[in-house]
Protein backbone atom coordinates (compact mmCIF):
# COMPACT_ATOMS: atom_id res chain seq x y z
CA UNK A 1 0.00 0.00 0.00
CA UNK A 2 1.33 3.73 -1.25
CA UNK A 3 1.92 5.48 2.36
CA UNK A 4 1.50 9.65 1.38
CA UNK A 5 2.63 12.67 3.24
CA UNK A 6 1.37 16.12 1.84
CA UNK A 7 2.82 19.13 2.54
CA UNK A 8 2.67 23.00 1.27
CA UNK A 9 -0.41 24.22 3.02
CA UNK A 10 -0.43 27.38 5.00
CA UNK A 11 -2.34 31.00 5.34
CA UNK A 12 -2.17 33.18 2.16
CA UNK A 13 -4.41 35.67 1.41
CA UNK A 14 -7.64 36.24 -1.17
CA UNK A 15 -5.62 36.27 -4.65
CA UNK A 16 -2.32 34.48 -3.62
CA UNK A 17 -0.46 30.85 -4.63
CA UNK A 18 0.49 28.02 -2.94
CA UNK A 19 2.01 24.75 -4.06
CA UNK A 20 0.90 21.48 -2.39
CA UNK A 21 3.08 18.64 -2.17
CA UNK A 22 2.34 14.59 -2.01
CA UNK A 23 5.44 12.47 -1.53
CA UNK A 24 4.34 8.95 -2.12
CA UNK A 25 6.42 6.00 -0.88
CA UNK A 26 6.06 2.48 -2.81
CA UNK A 27 7.32 1.27 -6.01
CA UNK A 28 4.11 1.53 -7.49
CA UNK A 29 3.75 5.28 -7.73
CA UNK A 30 4.80 5.69 -11.08
CA UNK A 31 1.53 2.92 -12.26
CA UNK A 32 -0.99 4.44 -9.78
CA UNK A 33 -3.52 7.78 -10.42
CA UNK A 34 -3.47 10.30 -7.84
CA UNK A 35 -6.29 12.63 -6.54
CA UNK A 36 -6.87 15.68 -4.55
CA UNK A 37 -9.76 16.13 -2.25
CA UNK A 38 -10.34 18.68 -0.14
CA UNK A 39 -12.86 18.97 2.90
CA UNK A 40 -14.15 21.89 4.52
CA UNK A 41 -15.53 22.06 8.18
CA UNK A 42 -18.86 20.63 8.42
CA UNK A 43 -19.05 19.69 4.44
CA UNK A 44 -18.25 16.50 2.85
CA UNK A 45 -14.87 15.75 1.09
CA UNK A 46 -14.80 17.18 -2.63
CA UNK A 47 -13.07 16.39 -5.60
CA UNK A 48 -10.45 19.29 -6.71
CA UNK A 49 -8.12 17.42 -9.57
CA UNK A 50 -6.87 14.03 -10.30
CA UNK A 51 -4.20 12.35 -12.44
CA UNK A 52 -3.63 9.41 -14.61
CA UNK A 53 -1.06 6.89 -13.92
CA UNK A 54 1.74 9.05 -16.55
CA UNK A 55 0.40 12.21 -16.24
CA UNK A 56 -1.15 12.49 -19.68
CA UNK A 57 -4.85 13.45 -18.71
CA UNK A 58 -5.91 15.35 -15.81
CA UNK A 59 -9.14 15.64 -14.56
CA UNK A 60 -10.35 19.42 -12.00
CA UNK A 61 -13.13 20.17 -9.89
CA UNK A 62 -15.93 22.94 -11.37
CA UNK A 63 -14.89 24.71 -8.41
CA UNK A 64 -10.86 25.16 -9.41
CA UNK A 65 -10.79 24.78 -13.52
CA UNK A 66 -8.67 27.47 -14.67
CA UNK A 67 -7.30 27.98 -11.90
CA UNK A 68 -5.31 24.95 -10.17
CA UNK A 69 -3.29 22.62 -11.71
CA UNK A 70 -1.81 19.25 -10.98
CA UNK A 71 0.91 17.48 -12.20
CA UNK A 72 3.32 14.91 -10.65
CA UNK A 73 6.88 13.38 -11.53
CA UNK A 74 7.79 9.73 -10.87
CA UNK A 75 11.01 10.53 -10.95
CA UNK A 76 10.58 11.76 -7.29
CA UNK A 77 7.30 10.26 -5.94
CA UNK A 78 5.48 13.30 -5.99
CA UNK A 79 2.29 14.42 -7.13
CA UNK A 80 1.87 18.30 -6.90
CA UNK A 81 -1.15 20.65 -6.75
CA UNK A 82 -0.97 24.86 -7.79
CA UNK A 83 -3.03 26.33 -6.51
CA UNK A 84 -3.74 30.17 -7.84
CA UNK A 85 -6.07 32.92 -7.68
CA UNK A 86 -6.82 31.07 -4.40
CA UNK A 87 -10.37 32.51 -2.84
CA UNK A 88 -11.61 32.42 0.66
CA UNK A 89 -14.20 29.49 -0.23
CA UNK A 90 -10.84 27.48 -1.36
CA UNK A 91 -10.41 26.74 2.61
CA UNK A 92 -10.26 23.40 3.76
CA UNK A 93 -7.92 20.38 4.33
CA UNK A 94 -6.89 19.16 1.36
CA UNK A 95 -5.55 15.42 1.15
CA UNK A 96 -4.00 13.11 -1.94
CA UNK A 97 -5.36 9.58 -2.55
CA UNK A 98 -3.83 6.86 -4.50
CA UNK A 99 -5.98 4.99 -6.58
CA UNK A 100 -6.54 1.67 -5.83
CA UNK A 101 -5.81 -0.25 -8.93
CA UNK A 102 -2.69 0.21 -11.70
CA UNK A 103 -2.83 1.95 -14.75
CA UNK A 104 -5.87 4.32 -14.13
CA UNK A 105 -6.81 7.24 -15.32
CA UNK A 106 -7.79 10.05 -12.60
CA UNK A 107 -11.19 9.44 -10.66
CA UNK A 108 -13.11 12.07 -9.72
CA UNK A 109 -14.52 9.63 -7.11
CA UNK A 110 -13.38 9.41 -3.50
CA UNK A 111 -13.96 5.67 -3.35
CA UNK A 112 -11.77 4.90 -6.05
CA UNK A 113 -9.08 5.89 -3.90
CA UNK A 114 -7.55 3.25 -0.97
CA UNK A 115 -4.56 5.28 0.61
CA UNK A 116 -4.84 8.83 1.70
CA UNK A 117 -2.37 10.99 3.57
CA UNK A 118 -2.92 12.89 6.76
CA UNK A 119 -3.58 16.48 4.77
CA UNK A 120 -2.72 19.36 4.81
CA UNK A 121 -4.74 22.94 5.81
CA UNK A 122 -4.77 25.54 3.88
CA UNK A 123 -6.46 28.92 4.85
CA UNK A 124 -7.30 31.81 2.27
CA UNK A 125 -7.90 35.23 4.18
CA UNK A 126 -10.35 37.67 3.04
Amino acid sequence: QVQLVESGGGLVQAGGSLRLSCAASGRTFSRTAMGWFRQAPGKEREFVAAISWNGGRTNYGDAVKGRFTISRDNAQNTVYLQMNSLKPEDTAVYYCGADRFAYGLGSTLSTAYGSWGQGTQVTVSS
